[in-house]
């Protein structure tokens, strides 16, 4: 049964009680990256195993969202708080089926790295001590889906480029 989130803003990316950033670079450009992430959202199972679907949707507040379900049965309504082209892209989650969820905020930055572009995701989230202990021993499965994601979107750019 999906619940309600604590909404929260821009700034939880950085006071989130858990915080899990991750990096790489691509050979795309951020403008090429952020068109993926931010406009291409249907696509996103595409390139990120872990999601079967990725859709549009009315946000909180009459904003912009999505629905987002992933492997396992996982679903999440968000709301976009941030979609500022080429750099930066990210969403709460307003509602979800995860027990224990108190808020969740996904951040992409984008930035020029030589001829292509830095990549860094970060989950901030907050929920009971146990929770967040499950997400900080979760890390390098996290880091291993942003690494194989990262990478099958940009082999993804790459083939829609030749």
């Amino acid at each position: 049964m999906a619940r309600r989130l604590r909404p929260v803003g821009l700034e939880f990316a950085e006071s989130a009680p858990l915080r899990l950033v991750f990096a790489r670079e691509v050979s795309a450009s951020p403008e090429t990256v952020y068109r993926a992430l931010a406009d291409d959202t249907a696509d996103w199972p595409e390139w990120f195993s872990a999601v079967t679907l990725c859709r549009p949707t009315d946000g909180a507040e009459g904003g912009k969202g999505r629905e987002v379900r992933l492997k396992g049965g996982t679903r999440f309504w968000e709301t976009i708080v941030a979609a500022e082209a080429p750099q930066r892209y990210a969403y709460r989650v307003d509602e979800s089926n995860t027990p224990g969820l108190r808020a969740l905020l996904e951040e992409w930055h984008l930035t020029p790295a030589g001829t292509g572009t830095r990549v860094q995701w970060t989950f901030a989230a907050d929920g009971p001590a146990a929770l967040r202990l499950a997400l900080k021993l979760g890390r390098p499965g996290l880091g291993r889906a942003f690494r194989d994601a990262v990478t099958a979107l940009e082999r993804r750019l790459a083939a829609a480029n030749t």
